[in-house]
Order: C-alpha cells, then sequence, then structure tokens
C-alpha cells in the first residue's frame, strides 16, 4: 500500500490525480490487476470525468445544486453538512483495473479528487490487487 498526499487549494475543487496515481503505480506490483484508492475524509471524494475545459466548474456547481437549504443538525457547523453530504454521495474509493502498471480508463476519463471543503491536505490510500 501507498499513500499520497494531496494538498487542495480552494473551498470547492476538482483536482486531476491521474498522473500521480500513475506515477504511483509504476513504483508498485503486480504489473497487472486492480487499483484500489480510498480518500480517508468525510469532504472530499474520488471518482472519474471528463476533464474539458469547464467541466470541473459544471460538476461543482451541479452537485452545489443538488440539496435543498434544509436546517441541518450538524453538531460543529451546520452550514458544513452538505460538504458531507456531496462527498456521500459521490464516495470514497474507486477501483480501476490496470495493465503494464497504465491505468485502463476511457479515452477522456480522468481519476478526480473531488474537494468540498477547502484548503486542505488529503490522504489518498492506494493498494494494488492481483
Amino acid at each position: 500500500m501507498r499513500t499520497i498526499t494531496i494538498s487542495t487549494r480552494k473551498k470547492d475543487e476538482v483536482i486531476d490525480i491521474t498522473a500521480i496515481v500513475e506515477t504511483t503505480l509504476r513504483a508498485m506490483t503486480p504489473e497487472d490487476g486492480i487499483c484500489a484508492l480510498f480518500v480517508a475524509h468525510t469532504t472530499c471524494a474520488l471518482t472519474t470525468a471528463d476533464l474539458d475545459p469547464g467541466t470541473d466548474r459544471d460538476l461543482l456547481d451541479a452537485l452545489r445544486h443538488l440539496l435543498p437549504a434544509l436546517s441541518y443538525r450538524h453538531p460543529h457547523d451546520p452550514a458544513h453538512t452538505p460538504d458531507h453530504i456531496l462527498s456521500t454521495i459521490i464516495g470514497p474509493t474507486l477501483a480501476i483495473p490496470y495493465a503494464n502498471h497504465h491505468l485502463l480508463l476511457g479515452t477522456w476519463q480522468r481519476v478526480i479528487l473531488v474537494e468540498l471543503d477547502g484548503p486542505r491536505q488529503r490522504t489518498l490510500h492506494m493498494s494494488c490487487i492481483s
């Protein structure tokens, strides 16, 4: 297993981590298998996306419009509750097949970390399963 630290710079941000994951993958064995990724936080998430210019903002804007304005009950900061809910909807994990130390992603597919409560240091755990 490897641990990767990702620094975010904004409250809401999409970070393309494909190159970081593939660089780390090249140093790991086996050559072929499943790359398991887990982000160890409750206010960010992992997914894949097409990152044509502007689609990162489109994703973040759409996510923020999903949730209604409610009286949330989060004990230390109710305004912070949507960050937790959105990260739960997206999820903290990805499992991506790989061959010859390269992720088997679609043509436009990128691995992204979705930051919902930055800026922060985020911890990503990565394992290879054959």
